[in-house]
Order: structure tokens, then sequence, then C-alpha cells
């Protein structure tokens, strides 16, 4: 085909008008994107919390009347006393056991016992380890001044890191309320979600997918945070019960590691040497270990059973995206990774069904005598 001087002139400004389209949508994208991006965080959280708890508010919702906001408004502020109390009696707990090491070091009744001579002979670190020990016990202060550098960058970092805390708090609480305000919303939400999957995806997958993420989201939350949550309680009533110095704190590092995917033997092995080596080998503490030891491998048994429930992608798929997505991301990557992957793995799977007539043979020979 031989295109005259006028096409070539048409087509050459009908492609320099698609350029400058696409760059004007290009310049405003980025130009939301730069507007939004402050406030990106906080909507995924949103996001997230509304798909967890919208079965709780389908249950609430016909004890209130069938109101969506009043429904809403119950269920968030349910949800903020549910997470400020324990951090309330953690504080409490934190805040006593400094004013008490406090009370201890000014009355200076405050006493490190000398180290066994059998800490000098550890490898690698028994001598030193034997020198510091030695002068910690003998002169602690002058110890203190030697270490005030070191101790001086740990504290401010341990500030930082309560701040940081303390406004990531903030932050979900913050994503709690709107989370209740999207749940008040939640039928237009989803007719609004399901246009955009379809928009992207087509409209016999948009559906599928908008399904998709919202099982994954509640499979991780149930198969991730809701077994780290039975676990710190299941750990956490043992060690209150037994009296463990520092429980609250050790029950939320149980619950953190539960979160991370790290076993919680970590905490409960520890804890239950300690127990025996203080308070001997009675019925009592033995009793205490075993169960304290099988409380802290109940995630192997709970996670292959809520993980992948309610999801049509394999469990190892979403435990994968889980745990790649925490690591790239952190906490908000426990929830996107899975979704993105489970998205990811359900379109492959189509892309490989849906070939074209005649590009697959109808049968694939299974032995060498069908070849």
């Amino acid at each position: 085909m031989i295109l005259t001087p006028a096409s070539q002139k048409a087509l050459s400004q009908g492609l320099l008008d698609v350029l400058i389209r696409a760059g004007l949508v290009a310049v405003l994208v980025i130009a939301c994107y730069q507007v939004f991006h402050p406030f990106l965080n906080l909507m995924l959280w949103s996001v997230i919390l509304a798909v967890t708890l919208y079965p709780l508010h389908r249950r609430l919702k016909p004890r209130l009347g069938n109101r969506d906001g009043r429904t809403a408004t119950v269920l968030v502020l349910i949800c903020i006393i549910v997470l400020l109390v324990p951090l309330y009696l953690l504080g409490m707990s934190l805040g006593s056991s400094v004013a008490h090491g406090m009370e201890v070091v000014r009355s200076g009744s405050f006493h490190i016992p000398p180290p066994p001579d059998s800490v000098a002979g550890w490898p690698l670190v028994g001598e030193r380890l034997h020198g510091v020990w030695q002068q910690a016990a003998t002169d602690l202060t002058s110890l203190a001044q030697k270490f005030t550098p070191q101790i001086k960058a740990f504290s401010l970092t341990l500030l930082g890191k309560a701040t940081g805390l303390g406004l990531g708090l903030l932050m979900f609480i913050a994503a709690l309320a709107i989370a209740g305000i999207v749940m008040a919303y939640a039928d237009a939400g989803q007719r609004s979600a399901v246009k955009i999957a379809s928009r992207f995806f087509g409209l016999p997958k948009g559906p599928k997918i908008t399904e998709l993420c919202t099982g994954t989201i509640r499979a991780v939350a149930q198969g991730v945070v809701g077994i780290a949550f039975i676990q710190m309680l299941l750990i956490g009533v043992a060690f209150v019960l037994m009296d463990i110095p520092g429980a609250a704190v050790l029950s939320m590092a149980v619950l953190l590691l539960g979160i991370m995917q790290i076993p919680a033997t970590l905490i409960t092995v520890p804890v239950i040497i300690f127990v025996i080596a203080t308070r001997g080998a009675d019925v009592g503490t033995i009793v205490f270990s075993v169960y304290v030891f099988l409380a802290g491998l109940a995630d192997n048994v709970l996670k292959p059973l809520l993980l992948g429930r309610g999801v049509e992608v394999p469990m190892p798929v979403v435990l994968i995206g889980a745990l790649g997505g925490m690591v790239t991301s952190g906490i908000i990557g426990l929830f996107i990774g899975p979704v993105l992957l489970a998205v990811g793995y359900m379109l492959f799977w189509q892309w490989i069904e849906d070939h074209p007539a005649g590009s697959l043979p109808v049968e694939i020979p299974n032995g060498p005598e069908q070849a």
C-alpha cells in the first residue's frame, strides 16, 4: 500500500496527537501519585482492615437495626478497645518494671554476682566475657562510664523505635476509622471494585479477581495474624499464671514473631530453661514446660487449616506471597504480597488454559507406546 503525501501527513499528525495525549496522561498520573503518596499506606491499611472485618460487620448488622453506619461505628470502637487495652496493660507493666529498676539502682542494693570460673574457659569469648562480668560485679559505675557512648546510641535508637511505634499505632487507629467508612459503603465499593477489575482484565475475569483478592486478604488475616494472636493468648496466659518476669513483653514478642513467620520456640524454649533452672523440675514446671512447648508449635497445625481456606490458589502460593511481601514491604506487604501472587497465579493458568484452538494437541501422550 502506497501512502500519498496527504495520507502520510495525516498519519504523522495522528501519531503526534497520540503521543501528546499519552504524555499528558503520564504527567497527570505522576502528579496524582505524588499528591496521593503520603496517604497511600493509610488507604491500603484501611482497605485491608475493611475487607478483613466485613464478615463481622455482616453478622452484627441484623442485631443493630440493619444500619450500616451504626454497625461500622460499633465494630470500629470494639476494635480500638481490643487494641488499646493490651497496650495499656503492657505500658503499665513496662512502667512499673522501669520504676522498680530505678528504685533498686538508687537504693544501692543492686549487685551483680561474680562470674563462675568456668566462663573463662568458653571458646572465643570466654576470657573477655569473664573480664567484663568481673568488672561489672566489682565496679559497675566505671564499666557504665566505659560504655557510655554505646549506651547513649542504644538509648537513642530505642527512643526512635518507640516513637515510630507510637506513630504507627496512631496511623492504625486512623486506618480503622477510615475502614469503618469503607464498610458503611461496602456495597457501592464492591461494585466499583468489580467495574475496575473488569475494565483491566475483562468482564468474565473481573468479578473472579475481585473475589480472589478479597479471599486472599481474609485468608492471610486468619492464617497469619489470627494464628499469631491465638499463639500469643495460649502462651501469654501460661506466662502470667506462672508469674514469668516480663510476661506481657514476652507475649508481645510471641505475637510479632508469629506475624513474621518465625517460630515461637525462640521465646518458649529459653523461658522453659529459665523456669526449670530457677524453680526446679516438679509437677508444675513440667506441666508448664510441656504445655508452652506444644503451644509454641501450634502454628504448624493451624496454618494448613486456616491459611488457604476460601482461596482458589494453593496454600503454598499464599504463604510464599506473605513471606516475600513482608521481606520486601514490611507488615503491609504481608497482605499485598499474597494478593499479587494469587492474581498472577490465576492469570497465568488462565492464559495457559485459554490457548487458541488447534495450538495444542487434543490428547497428550502418556507413555512411549502412545508416542
